[in-house]
């Protein structure tokens, strides 16, 4: 796997953020969870309208104007090697939130279908828990449907202890803790 480098959304990655936003259309059209971590991206009108919306996120102030009660941020997974967005994932500075408590979790993230198996979940997931770490986040509750194999692998292999698996609207989702 090249290195990859977690950074907040910036117009410089516009036409790579959109293309991003393409393939996951194009090849997760089936996905009801196709937009992961990139909230809002699915319906945004452009890279620059969904760059400010997650600029508006990072701030209990301003995160109400976007539809959102709990601020985050969110952070682009760029290739070092070709300076490529290989991944979006997101942090929610807390999960004080009847979704976020019971399945959402501190963070959801999605990997350009592109650019999957190679290894970047894992670390998009251990580059975000030192995000989280710095904000004084000491355990983060990560989620993923039980279908999803290569998410509860990124999870596993970043220390997620395992705890219960819920039902969520007909379908079910295991819960995991990290400790960070």
């Amino acid at each position: 796997m090249d290195e990859i480098v977690l950074i907040e959304p910036q117009k410089k990655y516009a036409d790579d953020i959109w293309e991003f936003r393409q393939e996951i259309i194009k090849y997760d059209a089936e996905n009801k969870d196709q937009f992961a971590g990139c909230l809002s991206l699915d319906v945004s009108k452009s890279a620059e309208e969904w760059i400010k919306i997650c600029k508006l996120r990072k701030c209990k102030k301003t995160c109400g104007e976007v539809g959102t009660t709990v601020p985050s941020h969110t952070y682009l997974a760029v290739r070092r090697r070709d300076d490529r967005v290989v991944g979006v994932i997101d942090l929610r500075h807390h999960i004080n939130h009847p979704i976020l408590g019971t399945w959402g979790g501190h963070c959801g993230y999605s990997v350009r279908p592109s650019e999957r198996g190679k290894g970047y979940a894992k670390e998009m997931l251990r580059l975000n828990m030192q995000n989280a770490k710095s904000m004084g986040i000491e355990k983060l509750l990560i989620t993923c449907d039980v279908k999803n194999e290569a998410s509860e692998k990124s999870i596993l292999a970043n220390g997620g202890i395992y705890e219960k698996t819920i039902d969520v609207d007909g379908g079910k989702i295991k819960r995991y803790w990290i400790t960070v």
